[in-house]
C-alpha cells in the first residue's frame, strides 16, 4: 500500500481566515448546541436512514486503514473513551445532519455495518465492508463483521456490547450561517494538519457541479502530480485547489478578497448553470489537466514552485498555480511551449529574483484583488513576452478583475 503524503504549503492562499469574518458574538449565542447520548445502533440507524451525511464518495478519501478502523469498533465493544462525534441540523429539512467533526469514525461504523440488517438495500453496494483485524485486545474478533455477529449466536454479548454503546453526539441547531458552521469546523479541528474547508462546502452546497468537482479531482493524475500526493486528499484540499482554477476561468470579475465566498459563489453558480453548460465545465476541467501537464513540461519537478534566493522552495504555492494553469489553460499558449520553454522557465524566474511586486503577490499579500491582479498581469506580460505572443490579461478596473 502506498503511503499518503501531506501537501506542503509555500503560501499563506487559503480561506481559513475567510471562514469567521462575518460570525458576531450575538450569532454565536443564538446557535443551540446539545449533548445526546446516541448509542453506535442510534448512530447505525440514523446513517441507515441518511439521517447523517455520509456520502459514499468519502471512501475514495478514506484517512483510515482497516487496523485503525478495527481498533475504532474493539473500542466500542470494550467501552472505552472515544472522541465525540458533530453534527449540524440541515436548516432545510429537519432531522437531518450534516457532519463537522467524526466523519472518519462515522465511515468505519458504516463500512463495518456493510452487508447487516443497519444497511440500506439501495446502497449494499455502495460502502465497502470489511472484517476486524489488527485488534490490540480482542484478537478472538479478527475477521468479523456486524452482519456475521448477527448471525452467530457465538458473538451475542459482542453486539450488544457494541451496540449499546454510548457515543457522545453534539448536535448544532438553529445555526446562524455558514460562516458559524465554518467556525465550529475550524475550531475542532486545531490540528497540526492544514485544513481545507471544502469538505463542509461539500456538504453545504450540493449539486451536479459538485459532485464533478469531486470526481475530477479524485480521478486526475496530473492533480495529484501537481500536489505530490499519491492518493485523493481526504481534506479535499485538492477539491479547493481545482475550484480555485474554475473560479478564475468563470468568475474572476467576482473576486472581492473574499476567497471562500468566492468558491462558495462559484460552486453555487456551476452547479445552476451545469444542465445546460456541463459539456463546456467538463472541458474547462480537462484544460486544466492539460494546464498542468504543461507547468511540468516548462519546469520538470520544480513545476509550482517559488523561486527565491537562486533555488526553488520545493512546496507547492497555490498562488503560483493559479497563474500558471489560468494562462496554460489557452491552447495558444500551449502550443508555444516546446520551442519555448526555457525561455519561460527563465522568465518566471526573473520575476522571482527582480520584481517584489511579483514576490509579494504570490507568497504573503495574496488574497486582495490587486495582489491577484498583480500576479496574473505581471506573469501574463512576461510569458507573452517569452512566447512571442501577446497573451490576454486581466484588468484591474475599481478594484475589480475584469478578464
Amino acid at each position: 500500500m502506498a503511503t499518503y503524503s501531506e501537501p506542503e504549503w509555500d503560501d499563506a492562499d487559503g480561506e481559513e481566515d475567510d471562514a469567521t469574518e462575518a460570525v458576531t458574538s450575538e450569532e454565536v449565542t443564538r446557535a443551540v448546541v446539545t449533548d445526546t447520548d446516541w448509542t453506535a445502533e442510534t448512530i447505525l440507524s440514523q446513517l441507515r436512514r441518511g439521517n447523517i451525511q455520509l456520502n459514499p464518495r468519502f471512501q475514495r478519501r478514506d484517512a483510515w486503514n482497516k487496523p485503525r478502523k478495527s481498533r475504532f469498533i474493539e473500542s466500542l465493544i470494550l467501552g472505552l473513551p472515544i472522541p465525540q462525534i458533530v453534527l449540524a441540523e440541515d436548516k432545510n429539512r429537519r432531522g437531518k445532519f450534516i457532519v463537522l467533526d467524526g466523519k472518519q469514525r462515522l465511515l468505519a461504523l458504516r463500512q463495518f455495518a456493510a452487508g447487516s440488517s443497519f444497511a440500506a438495500s439501495e446502497e449494499e453496494e455502495s460502502f465497502k465492508g470489511f472484517s476486524l483485524t489488527g485488534m490490540e485486545v480482542r484478537e478472538d474478533l479478527r475477521l468479523a463483521t456486524l452482519k456475521k455477529m448477527e448471525d452467530d449466536d457465538e458473538y451475542v454479548d459482542d453486539l450488544n456490547s457494541l451496540l449499546n454503546e454510548t457515543i457522545r453526539t453534539v448536535v448544532v441547531r438553529r445555526w446562524p450561517n455558514e460562516d458559524f458552521l465554518n467556525l465550529v469546523f475550524l475550531r475542532l479541528n486545531t490540528g497540526s494538519v492544514k485544513l481545507s474547508p471544502q469538505e463542509l462546502r461539500q456538504a453545504l452546497h450540493p449539486g451536479k457541479f459538485t459532485d464533478f468537482l469531486d470526481d475530477c479531482a479524485s480521478e486526475s493524475e496530473w492533480l495529484r502530480y501537481a500536489l505530490r500526493i499519491d492518493k485523493p486528499d481526504f481534506r479535499m484540499r485538492d477539491v479547493e485547489i481545482l475550484l480555485r482554477y474554475f473560479g478564475f476561468r468563470y468568475m474572476l470579475d467576482e473576486y472581492t478578497g473574499n476567497l471562500k465566498k468566492f468558491l462558495d459563489d462559484t460552486v453555487n453558480v456551476l452547479n445552476a448553470q451545469w444542465p445546460k453548460e456541463e459539456a463546456r465545465i467538463r472541458g474547462v476541467g480537462e484544460d486544466c489537466n492539460r494546464a498542468i501537464e504543461a507547468t511540468f513540461d516548462v519546469f520538470g519537478d520544480n513545476a509550482f514552485y517559488r523561486w527565491a534566493h537562486g533555488k526553488y522552495e520545493g512546496r507547492f504555492n497555490r498562488a503560483v498555480f493559479d497563474v500558471m494553469t489560468y494562462y496554460f489553460s489557452e491552447d495558444s499558449v500551449r502550443a508555444k511551449i516546446g520551442s519555448h520553454a526555457e525561455a519561460i522557465e527563465s522568465a518566471f524566474r526573473g520575476l522571482c529574483d527582480n520584481d517584489q511586486r511579483f514576490v509579494e503577490s504570490i507568497q504573503t499579500t495574496t488574497k486582495t484583488p490587486l495582489a491577484t491582479y498583480r500576479r496574473l498581469s505581471l506573469w501574463g506580460e512576461a510569458l507573452g513576452e517569452a512566447i512571442g505572443i501577446k497573451v490576454r490579461i486581466p484588468e484591474l478596473r475599481e478594484n475589480r478583475l475584469v478578464p
